[in-house]
């Protein structure tokens, strides 16, 4: 079963090389049903730049001073502007766990902006906000950056979700006292009961809130708070820094009403000793089922000890 995305022309590589022609399909395998893009024409893009960072003010993406900073990615997994970079500060060496929650709040409301406007767009129903964070899971540029991808449907994971929430289950069902690692200012961050990852963590606001874009300004100060001292525990939890992947889930774009969206970040922390990855291995991709070498409830207890 093949469906095929627009094609479209995107601009010049990072290095200002001629701009080249984007192929992309979306392909389902006819056993699995899984969704698979395929995008061959990403595999030219640019490995980590040996020179300067074209993230820094004066770089090849932000020739002006900035605070926060979206853009289209040059090398984009999607067509259509649907792929965006998102620069968190201007500091090169900084990191969400080490700015200051003004910080944090100000790259909160860029993806408030960011999701907004891209969930105008009748042809986008769901806006992804991300981050790879290390060389380990795949960040090519180190300065504190994250993406933004969007779709044309609800893509099955969230979907999967909202269907569970849709059944009556609670987000914040999964959580016990000795799960929780924080909870500060209606926020709380905590180790789901069965993670797939040694450190794995969700982060929710204590009361539904669909989406990014609908928490007040005293919200997103909490949502801030809770996300940069939550990061800065797994920076330090092993003692030296933990590459980490976190996403966003939140209320798809499509104009319906999804009552039971309840925004959340989810939070894969791969380490399960210092400098040792926890790699998903063939029993577990063969079979769907996961296994985990570190108690739930220990990794709470180590995340909420660490004092960053």
């Amino acid at each position: 079963m093949l469906k095929q995305w627009p094609s479209s022309l995107m601009g010049a590589s990072i290095s200002d090389s001629p701009s080249f022609g984007y192929v992309m399909e979306l392909r389902i395998d006819p056993l699995t049903g899984i969704e698979v893009q395929v995008t061959g024409s990403r595999q030219s893009r640019p490995n980590r730049p040996t020179g300067e960072c074209p993230f820094c003010v004066g770089g090849t993406e932000a020739p002006e001073p900035y605070e926060v900073l979206a853009f289209k990615n040059r090398w984009p997994s999607y067509p259509d502007d649907r792929c965006e970079v998102v620069l968190f500060s201007p500091d090169h060496n900084e990191q969400l766990a080490t700015m200051p929650v003004s910080g944090v709040r100000k790259v909160i409301d860029l993806w408030a902006r960011r999701t907004e406007e891209l969930g105008k767009r009748d042809d986008i129903s769901y806006v992804l906000a991300f981050e790879n964070n290390g060389a380990e899971v795949g960040a090519t540029i180190p300065h504190p950056h994250g993406q933004i991808y969007s779709y044309p449907d609800v893509p099955p994971v969230p979907s999967n979700i909202f269907k569970r929430l849709s059944e009556g289950y609670e987000l914040l069902e999964d959580d016990r006292p000795e799960l929780t690692v924080i909870e500060d200012q209606g926020w709380r961050s905590w180790v789901p009961s069965a993670p797939i990852y040694p450190f794995g963590m969700r982060i929710a606001p204590l009361e539904r809130r669909a989406d990014i874009v609908s928490l007040s300004g005293p919200e997103r100060d909490g949502f801030a708070l809770v996300l940069k001292n939550s990061l800065a525990k797994l920076a330090a939890v092993l003692g030296e820094p933990m590459p980490y992947i976190f996403w966003i889930h939140q209320r798809p774009t499509d104009g319906n009403e999804w009552p039971q969206a309840w925004m959340h970040v989810e939070i894969m922390g791969p380490h399960r000793s210092p400098g040792v990855m926890r790699y998903v291995a063939g029993a577990e991709l063969g079979s769907g089922h996961y296994l985990n070498p570190i108690q739930p409830e220990d990794a709470a207890q180590r995340l909420r000890e660490v004092n960053p």
